[in-house]
């Protein structure tokens, strides 16, 4: 660090199998140069991406925050993160005292107790039991045998069978009919399994939400990849996008999340949320595209707005103040989302976050604006896509990300004037 600024900011970077937006986001940091508050303090933020090797319980974290996108499936770092949060007061995206909450189960139960309108839902038994030698004993002595088909009875078909703890898609599929459904759980092996009603939706809608910030965007799960987020503004009504942004924020204070995703059906100005939960959300320029550079600034502003407030991180769930108003009766649904929203806010602590941004980042817009109308995005866009997709598409996708990411700029352009 060059040591400029009264106090220096590490924030480390957890990565999997991506390149386009940690190059972003390291970008964008590195571009800020020093930020000054009203009290006159200065601060500057650095990143780097970390390493996996062997650590000592006392060795103190160097970071200030971990934005981690590994640690939901690979233990070793999960570990140094749970060290460092006790230990150190690492700042986490996300918490990982939290992770078994991301399987989708318990996401489900506290939706429900809160009120929220989950389609319903069945746990049923393992297919073939896990590998335990206890298992045999204890399934012949207290399992009950059951009938599938019966269970379908109160939901109807279509259905969908998809594991409880959820990742990718995997392992969902759409069941048409009782044949449908044997064939379904017999596959299913040794996953547990949901059946979950379905829902005849008008829209599907997948918010994106990262500290007090959510994206609402329509999303097109049949097609490819780079089609599903369709660029498309208004496309609920103000009340219906205001609840998935409450339904989204609900569940990340709620569980102590702060970069999720959340998918949820409308149909007939009816809000079904039916995921909650990613460790690691979509956010590849090949994904996102149009919004893309909105994504790197929420990421970008909450993470300064943690390291340089020295907000204090919250890793436990603490269910009773919401559950308190999950079973007042004597609220509406209505008024119980505004109740949710109230402690959204307050666990985010928006209104002092959205000072901070307009006192530390008033040139961030632009800032972003002018990096993405650049050679140099141009630049990281076409990598992404030689690494992505085949030569003989390339200039295909040269066309169709390009001109999506030109309709931004043009819009960002006129938005800010």
């Amino acid at each position: 660090m060059t040591g400029t600024a009264d106090r220096q900011h590490l924030i480390g970077l957890l990565l999997g199998a991506e390149e386009d937006w940690p190059t972003a986001f390291e970008t964008l940091a590195a571009r800020l140069g020093v930020i000054r508050l009203p009290d006159g303090s200065t601060h500057e933020v650095r990143t780097e991406r970390m390493t996996i090797e062997p650590f000592n319980l006392r060795d103190k974290a160097r970071q200030d925050l971990v934005v981690d996108r590994l640690a939901h499936w690979y233990y070793h770092p999960r570990e140094w993160l749970k060290k460092a949060s006790l230990m150190d007061d690492v700042y986490l995206l996300n918490s990982p005292f939290t992770f078994q909450s991301m399987e989708k189960h318990s996401a489900y139960c506290a939706l429900i107790r809160l009120g929220m309108k989950v389609p319903d839902t069945v746990l049923v038994p393992y297919k073939h039991p896990v590998d335990n030698s206890r298992w045999a004993y204890t399934s012949a002595k207290y399992n009950r045998s059951f009938d599938l088909k019966e269970i379908d009875e109160s939901m109807g078909y279509p259905l969908f069978m998809k594991p409880f703890d959820g990742g990718g898609w995997r392992g969902v599929s759409r069941v048409k009919d009782p044949e449908d459904l044997m064939r379904s759980y017999d596959e299913s092996g040794e996953m547990l399994m949901h059946l979950q009603e379905s829902i005849d939706f008008d829209v599907f809608a997948r918010a994106l939400t990262i500290g007090p910030e959510t994206m609402v965007m329509k999303f097109q799960p049949d097609e490819p990849m780079h089609d599903r987020y369709a660029v498309s503004h208004g496309f609920l009504s103000a009340d219906v996008g205001q609840e998935a942004v409450t339904i989204s924020q609900t569940v990340n204070a709620f569980f102590r999340w702060e970069f999720n995703s959340c998918e949820m059906l409308v149909k007939d100005d009816q809000v079904y949320p039916i995921d909650y939960a990613n460790a690691c959300p979509d956010v590849a320029v090949t994904s996102l595209h149009y919004y893309f550079p909105w994504a790197m600034k929420a990421l970008l502003r909450w993470s300064l707005f943690c390291v340089v407030t020295d907000r204090v991180a919250r890793t436990q769930v603490d269910s009773a103040p919401w559950f308190e108003i999950g079973d007042d009766d004597s609220l509406d649904y209505g008024a119980k989302l505004g109740a949710y929203q109230r402690l959204a806010d307050e666990h985010f602590e928006t209104d002092r976050y959205w000072e901070f941004v307009d006192a530390a980042l008033p040139h961030l817009d632009e800032m972003v604006l002018d990096w993405v109308a650049s050679d140099s995005f141009r630049s990281l866009l076409t990598s992404t896509i030689r690494s992505t997709y085949p030569p003989h598409e390339w200039d295909r996708f040269e066309g169709h990300f390009g001109g999506l990411i030109d309709l931004w700029v043009r819009d960002e352009t006129n938005r800010l004037g």
